[in-house]
């Protein structure tokens, strides 16, 4: 059989996990495709070449393709969400002399306390804290901003905020550079062992089920080339669908921790995979139910509602007008391409596009194609709900 070569970036985390199984397990090769993988220095560097067509896909920030649809951050190409890669997997970390102070101020035992750990961070910072994110547009960004804010920080206004690139974290805290840290795994863990830093909180403690990397491809290249689109969102589903099963976690483990992808130590990724984090340089270990998820609780549906969530952040931010903003970000995310594709192969699809966003404490049975869809819990911190009518 022929292959037809297909060019996708990808940044050096453990949530790029569906495109290597989609190339390495053969999934993308029985859909037709010669999948090549590109490992990128930074986020900047993948998006401006999938943006000039160098790549015809990029494992990307969720935040990315609403921001530059919307004409922020660079060139103002329209782009395609096709499904949703993983849900979660970040980490806030802290330099050590913070952490110390941060237990002085009462900081949270449990280590999924967002609110106790947000305030003792506040208390704790001794000037305007610095701190890292792998990209302005990110998830990272966006859930720092949301608890601090929540907890009455003016964010971003009352930090200093630093693009730092994911594999650069564990050097900055290790230079004074920066004070704190939201990134991706394994990055959190690099800096635990490298003793410069202990993890304060995952990022599924801010906001429960996050949408953070996406399948994006520039507008343009989907409507020219809706075959090889589709063949990319079949392969890259079945990948996460496999690594949906708990006894491929170990053979996942080994082809991330490989040179051309994660390059770290398969006990590194496999912690992250498991959701079993050490925390401290002392082996502190606490377990994440969901850290990491790539396919279970609807992972990979496109949700125009958190596209909608995303965009008013944005525009509220930006000082754009938020119902414009909303409509071009719904745009973005490809419910309707997901069905159409995913749908004949088997995926489980949502009745509806849209949720509120937040609202679910506890696993729930919602409407579906098959009638099997169970949703998980999804709430923020805090507590509130995010209504996608209300951004209208």
């Amino acid at each position: 059989m022929t292959l037809t070569r297909l060019d996708c970036g990808f940044i050096p985390l453990v949530d790029c996990a569906a495109l290597v199984v989609a190339r390495e397990m053969g999934f993308a090769e029985e859909e037709g495709l010669d999948l090549v993988l590109h490992k990128e220095p930074t986020w900047s560097a993948l998006r401006d070449k999938l943006a000039l067509g160098v790549l015809d896909a990029a494992h990307m920030l969720a935040p990315v393709p609403v921001a530059m649809s919307m004409g922020l951050g660079g060139m103002a190409v329209p782009l395609d969400v096709l499904l949703v890669l993983s849900v979660n997997g970040n980490t806030v970390g802290v330099s050590r002399a913070l952490s110390a102070r941060m237990q002085e101020q009462g900081g949270a035992r449990d280590f999924l306390d967002a609110a106790t750990t947000g305030r003792a961070l506040i208390d704790a910072a001794e000037s305007r804290l610095r701190i890292g994110v792998p990209f302005p547009f990110s998830m990272h960004a966006e859930l720092l901003y949301y608890w601090l804010q929540a907890l009455g920080l003016e964010a971003p206004k009352d930090l200093d905020v630093r693009t730092v690139p994911p594999p650069r974290m564990a050097d900055a805290v290790a230079a004074g550079e920066i004070d704190a840290f939201c990134v991706g795994e394994p990055w959190g863990s690099i800096a635990v062992e490298a003793g410069v830093a202990d993890m304060v909180l995952p990022g599924c403690a801010i906001w429960r089920f996050a949408p953070e990397k996406v399948l994006t491809v520039r507008r343009a290249w989907s409507e020219e080339k809706p075959e090889l689109a589709g063949a990319l969102m079949r392969a890259v589903w079945r990948a996460a669908r496999w690594l949906a099963v708990p006894d491929n976690l170990v053979i996942a483990s080994e082809l991330l921790s490989r040179p051309g992808y994660v390059d770290v130590s398969t006990d590194i990724v496999d912690r992250a995979l498991t959701g079993r984090l050490e925390i401290s340089p002392h082996g502190e270990e606490r377990r994440v139910p969901q850290f990491l998820e790539f396919f279970e609780c609807a992972a990979n549906f496109p949700w125009r509602s958190q596209a909608a969530w995303i965009a008013t952040r944005l525009s509220e931010r930006m000082g754009m007008d938020r119902a414009e903003s909303v409509a071009v970000a719904r745009g973005c995310f490809r419910s309707d391409l997901y069905r159409s594709v995913l749908g004949p192969l088997g995926a489980e699809t949502p009745a509806a596009s849209e949720k509120l966003e937040g609202s679910l404490t506890e696993r729930i049975a919602v409407g579906s194609s098959r009638g099997q869809m169970v949703l998980g819990p999804d709430f923020f911190f805090d507590h509130k709900v995010f209504d996608p009518a209300i951004s209208n």
